[in-house]
């Protein structure tokens, strides 16, 4: 089963080199057949420059340009209309995501024939290195307010790191997020559409390089939209949009 690696960048010209090529020699390593797929989201640095000589490197390193719209979501809605694979990560160019845990998530993948593997920093053996107490707080919130009103038994939503079949992503359309709440839809939209899911825990170290795009004031709307749509989903939608068995 061929793993593709979707991977949003802003700005992300110091982080790339060794988040790519830590990611690739764990995949080699491993034995995993892959394609790492990097969406230049219309950089201002030399994050393209960077990308083009990275690629004569690593062989299975494919990047697109998004020339806009721009934005995390965007980003990664890009990638994902393009990869290849049989089923497709969600991760970071800043290495905050671990690429043993991805290969812990692949081999889960396969082992139970899963539609959704999903990460929490919140688990035992999950770990979380570094992270900002206010965005740490605001997000036990959401997460815990997901688990509850959703009735999911699953507490890090909004954790981008995650691993989904091609048919499962395909399932999800249409896909509304343009910035980070396209974390809690995806994670959101595949339970209640029926896909099933493991839970592995992961760890979570903060950027090395740069700042987040992250900006709190800006994304609670973004991300109180995307709860009320697939709370209407769930109970409203009378299944029209579950998964096909």
């Amino acid at each position: 089963m061929k793993l593709s690696i979707v991977i949003p960048a802003y700005n992300e010209e110091q982080s790339l080199p060794e988040t790519l090529h830590t990611l690739y020699a764990k995949l080699q390593a491993a034995g995993i057949l892959h394609e790492i797929c990097v969406t230049n989201d219309n950089s201002k640095d030399n994050t393209l420059q960077v990308l083009e000589n990275l690629q004569k490197e690593i062989p299975t390193l494919v990047f697109f340009t998004n020339k806009g719209p721009n934005g995390f979501g965007y980003a990664i809605r890009y990638g994902l209309e393009r990869f290849t694979g049989d089923c497709v990560a969600i991760m970071m160019a800043d290495m905050s995501d671990s690429p043993d845990d991805l290969v812990a998530f692949y081999n889960k993948m396969v082992e139970g024939n899963y539609d959704c593997v999903f990460g929490s920093r919140f688990i035992r053996g999950g770990k979380i290195i570094d992270y900002p107490k206010h965005k740490l707080f605001l997000n036990r919130i959401v997460n815990n307010a997901a688990r509850i009103i959703f009735r999911i038994p699953y507490n890090d939503f909004t954790n981008a790191f995650k691993l989904y079949k091609k048919e499962t992503i395909r399932g999800l359309a249409p896909i509304l997020s343009p910035h980070f709440n396209l974390t809690l839809e995806l994670s959101l939209k595949a339970v209640i559409r029926g896909y099933n899911f493991a839970v592995l825990p992961n760890s979570w170290t903060n950027r090395k390089y740069g700042k987040s795009n992250l900006k709190i004031k800006e994304m609670g709307s973004r991300y109180f939209f995307i709860f009320l749509y697939c709370l209407i989903e769930k109970f409203f939608s009378r299944g029209d949009f579950n998964k096909k068995h």
